[in-house]
């Protein structure tokens, strides 16, 4: 019996209602597992492999791609349903678009497509509280693309329970280049200092006019006394103290002068201050808790210019060889275990470091 007869026999069954109502159950109690131990907040996936499925079952590239949404659809009830409250996808890369033009412009109207039943029939979102968020370049997608992008996130904003960022058209070093931009963009912003009663540039000037009027004066009592010009008379200090504040101020004394007439100092912020924290704050994922897993799928073990800079000695990676249409809980099953075994060895071995600390 050839495999197609095969794989129609085992989907006739599967898709039974005894089989169906079997298999909810086992879905349920093994979630329901899985819970009982650490969960990652943060998970991030490249759904690869679309369309060398779509090859190796001879059928279309855009059904392919289609069969890929509908697994995502698979993957975040599983991690929502477990208490993930990021999850992080890669959908299109700005490299893409150097594929063919027809299957550019069969993935772009995929993502519409999904995106307004996403809209129209958003239960699944809505029940685990879930928003979207689009991030990558928005001028490389046309106007009626970022339509619906705009109304999705629109829809879903409300929700706060858990994220789903959808990284489209996307590359970290892009996000990269963004955050860097912003950041010089903030540190070359001026700031105005607080006002005071005497503000910095006026106590300067007070400063320069009182050396100005001490210097003149004691060349005049040297003259006159025929003393040192450096030699300071006992009780000069607390003449100075007593001195007016209309004394004369030197032409070229420091301070710029606003419009209004008053003095400024202009002020940057310090450059030595910028940190890998204020990178992360000009991130697409800025307000996203750190990333702890990192799953591709496909057989491919590379990061592919995705999330570069969220991927920290942390993070847990696993590439799985099975391609992205096929991925379901069987799969991430696995993955989850191993996730919280490693997160309880990494434990077991911190314990007795942080002991020796506190002895």
């Amino acid at each position: 019996m050839s495999d197609l007869y095969l794989s129609r026999i085992r989907n006739w069954f599967l898709s039974s209602p005894p089989a169906e109502w079997a298999i909810r159950g086992l879905r349920e109690t093994l979630i329901g597992a899985l819970k009982q131990g650490p969960i990652p907040r943060h998970v991030a996936f490249v759904m690869d492999g679309n369309r060398r499925y779509a090859r190796s079952h001879k059928i279309e590239t855009i059904e392919g791609h289609h069969l890929g949404f509908e697994a995502l659809a698979r993957v975040l009830e599983i991690c929502y349903k477990c208490g993930v409250k990021v999850v992080t996808v890669y959908a299109f890369s700005i490299e893409n678009f150097n594929r063919p033009k027809y299957e550019v412009d069969g993935l772009m109207q995929l993502a519409k497509v999904k995106l307004e039943q996403l809209i129209q029939h958003g239960e699944l979102l809505e029940r685990y509280g879930a928003s979207v968020r689009v991030l990558g370049e928005r001028d490389l997608l046309s106007d009626d693309v970022l339509e619906v992008i705009d109304r999705a996130v629109s829809t879903t904003k409300n929700n706060k329970k858990c994220i789903l960022n959808v990284c489209f058209p996307y590359t970290s070093r892009e996000e990269m280049t963004t955050a860097i931009r912003s950041t010089v963009e903030e540190y070359s912003k001026s700031s105005a200092p607080k006002r005071t009663p005497f503000s910095q540039t006026r106590i300067t000037q007070k400063i320069m006019s009182k050396q100005g009027d001490r210097s003149g004066k004691m060349e005049s009592d040297s003259s006159s006394l025929g003393q040192d010009p450096t030699h300071t008379p006992p009780g000069s200090d607390d003449n100075e103290d007593s001195m007016s504040s209309t004394t004369t101020l030197y032409p070229d004394s420091p301070g710029r002068t606003s419009k209004d007439g008053s003095n400024h100092v202009t002020i940057f912020p310090n450059v030595e201050n910028i940190t890998t924290e204020t990178i992360d704050k000009h991130l697409y994922t800025a307000d996203c808790p750190p990333l702890d897993m990192f799953v591709r799928t496909s057989g491919v073990e590379r990061l592919s210019d995705f999330m570069l800079w969220q991927c920290h000695q942390d993070t847990q990676m696993f590439f799985l060889k099975c391609f992205w249409p096929e991925f379901d809980l069987w799969h991430f099953l696995p993955v989850l275990l191993e996730w919280q075994w490693r997160q309880k060895k990494k434990a077991m071995e911190e314990g007795p470091r942080q002991r020796v600390k506190t002895a």
